[in-house]
């Protein structure tokens, strides 16, 4: 049997814009791993092993960040899984606690990155979207925007001749987030702005605009992880947040062999992951009351709610309509302000969310405060490809 594995230490940088602050990736663990050690009240002698995430960045960068943070000869692993880089290396310090094989163990996620949109690092070798980038060009026709608002403009346009929703339905989206971050510190922005604002801003492909798109960061966050027994050691079932479940899926067939372009941004991958982290867990979304998911664009939120169960697939719209995943609805969906607002350092995002989520459930977060948080639902996908889902509970201790 698995052991149970409880989050009790989280700590996170400001999310910037790139070039904004004069720093650089060993800075910003030092800053986001520091404070997840003091929100744990232990020294980093105590940490067993670091699961380290970036997507940016040559081999090791992942030691010379937290060579920052102590130098104690414990093992360091880098790891890369796109934009769900973050939660992969949470559920491998989760993994090495729940199989015995350590007690206390760090996960760590940082990007620093070039302005404007995403491209390739390596142009001499298979691109590792290839596919995906194949299978959606034979469906549409390639737009000159970059790859991946082509990927997701095109799964909200099958979206909206199949089930009817429209580009208001995903300016919504941005709407809401926008508005949640402007009580989140951390993040990239805190503007807020009006339906017909996001709807008039840049065009950037199909019905994607500026304000639906989450931003390039830079910026780092981390996360002390638990065995039942470490927690007691250290006194910390206060603040202890037990991981419920927790599940990756990767691309199936029919992310590539589809009509459909919503399998390419993988809302197979994101309800396969869902399946397996709630029977692990034993409850479901519609147990949880805080969610984080990833909002890379804002169909994908749409896209996710149904990947989630959150609904039945096409009725995702009703749900944003209805204001069920906002302050005072059914779920607050992003209460951070999401990828959209909050930013997206690639290798953060994931450990940032769990950040959040903790906060809720430790009732730490403020202004974002979701009221009577017991149980929350984290969603962060990678293209390539990765989802990964994890879900949180309040520890009884």
């Amino acid at each position: 049997m698995a052991r149970d594995v409880y989050v009790v230490g989280v700590g996170m940088t400001k999310f910037e814009k790139p070039g904004r602050r004069d720093w650089d990736y060993p800075d910003m663990v030092r800053e986001a791993g520091t404070k997840a050690l003091e929100d744990a009240r232990i020294g980093y002698q105590e940490i067993e092993q670091v699961g380290v995430g970036y997507v940016y960045g040559d081999s090791t960068a992942g030691q010379r960040a937290v060579y920052e943070l102590g130098l104690s000869g414990i093992p360091v692993v880098n790891m890369n899984n796109n934009c769900s880089t973050g939660s992969t290396a949470l559920m491998y310090c989760r993994q090495m606690i729940a199989g015995g094989l350590a007690e206390v163990t760090m996960a760590v996620g940082f990007e620093k990155m070039q302005r404007g949109s995403l491209d390739l690092s390596s142009e001499d070798r298979t691109a590792p979207l290839d596919r995906h980038i194949a299978s959606l060009h034979a469906m549409h026709e390639e737009t000159t925007s970059p790859v991946a608002p082509q990927m997701w403009a095109r799964a909200a346009e099958d979206h909206m001749r199949r089930y009817g929703s429209t580009p208001e339905h995903f300016a919504k989206v941005a709407e809401k987030n926008h508005r949640h971050s402007a009580n989140n510190p951390y993040a990239q922005f805190q503007d807020v702005y009006t339906l017909e604002e996001i709807l008039a801003s840049p065009h950037i492909d199909g019905p994607l605009t500026r304000l639906q798109c989450s931003p390039t960061s830079d910026g780092a966050a981390a996360a002390i992880l638990m065995s039942e027994d470490a927690v007691a050691k250290f006194d910390l079932g206060d603040q202890a947040v037990r991981i419920a479940g927790q599940a990756m899926a990767t691309d199936f067939a029919s992310s590539f062999d589809t009509d459909d372009a919503r399998t390419i941004v993988g809302a197979d991958m994101s309800a396969a992951a869902a399946r397996s982290a709630y029977d692990m867990a034993g409850f479901d979304a519609a147990d949880v009351q805080v969610i984080e998911l990833h909002d890379c664009f804002s169909p994908n939120e749409l896209l996710t709610y149904e990947a989630l169960n959150m609904c039945e697939v096409g009725y995702s719209p009703e749900l944003i309509d209805n204001g069920s995943t906002t302050y005072g609805g059914r779920w607050v969906v992003n209460p951070s302000g999401g990828l959209i607002s909050k930013g997206h350092p690639l290798g953060a995002t994931g450990i940032a969310q769990c950040a959040e989520l903790n906060w809720q459930l430790r009732g730490e977060a403020g202004p974002r405060q979701v009221a009577n948080a017991t149980r929350a639902l984290q969603h962060n996908i990678g293209l390539g490809g990765a989802a990964v889902v994890t879900l949180y509970e309040k520890s009884a201790n």
